[in-house]
């Protein structure tokens, strides 16, 4: 039976493995014209790719600010948090590389993130339950 630390490290990877993805895709580039619907083409997808791999990003450092299962050591969680930081650093050095200012600042458009998840706030309600948490976020926006 896999852990929570096996599917945190499974992810980790998945998001080492995009990171090398996006790294091929920015030095397949070069190969391309310097302008046109394809260049275009492959400069958003790359842009994509790089914002995906931002929300698994936080998706991580939100499974260690409130780990599950079995409890980690200090050191180790300091060393997870470390590798997480250090693949944001290069995350936000290549959305630097394509202008993609707003990515480094995304607190700044969707909230900070101390908001509670959906997740959390819809744990042990029934479909009654959900459907008045639904009104009552749509009432206040």
């Amino acid at each position: 039976m896999a852990s929570s630390s096996d599917s945190w490290i499974k992810e980790y990877n998945e998001a080492v493995k995009m990171v090398d993805d996006i790294n091929a895709m920015i030095s397949e580039r070069s190969s391309l014209p310097a302008s046109g619907p394809e260049t275009q083409r492959h400069a958003s997808a790359i842009r994509r790719k790089i914002t995906i791999l931002g929300t698994r990003l936080d998706g991580l450092q939100s499974l260690l600010s409130r780990p599950t299962g079995k409890p980690l050591t200090e050191k180790e969680m300091n060393r997870r948090k470390d590798m997480v930081a250090n693949l944001r650093s290069k995350v936000n050095q290549m959305a630097s590389a394509f202008n993609m200012s707003n990515f480094a600042n995304r607190d700044s458009l969707l909230g900070p993130e101390s908001k509670p998840d959906a997740m959390s706030r819809t744990v042990g309600l029934d479909n009654s339950g959900l459907v008045g948490l639904q009104r009552q976020i749509m009432k206040g926006k």
